[in-house]
């Protein structure tokens, strides 16, 4: 039996500041998860993933990532990897997502 397919977004880094990234359902990009259109199946997280790459000037090393829709509804990172990312340089907590978080 096949396994079921997971929710998935496309994430990316910004070219110009490193940040991560995720594409937007306007095929934009966003630095929070939350903003992230979700492929519900295998046809729609392919095309995410074609549109990503149609826009090198602009990101850099686009993939799919497997997501869990949150209690409001917005994608939420599924592993710990992912939630890492979401934060910024782990090995720098004055730095990224999380120094803003404490400001």
């Amino acid at each position: 039996m096949p396994k079921p397919f997971t929710p998935q977004v496309v994430t990316a880094n910004d070219l110009f500041d490193g940040d991560v990234v995720y594409l937007t359902a306007a095929h934009g990009w966003s630095r929070e998860h939350g903003d992230a259109a979700v492929a519900g199946n295998e046809e729609a997280a392919t095309a995410l993933l074609a549109a990503a790459t149609e826009q090198p000037g602009k990101i850099v090393g686009p993939y799919l990532a497997d997501s869990a829709i949150g209690a409001d509804g917005r994608p939420a990172p599924a592993h710990y990897r992912e939630a890492i990312r979401t934060l910024g340089p782990s090995n720098r907590t004055d730095l990224g997502k999380q120094a803003e978080g404490a400001a």
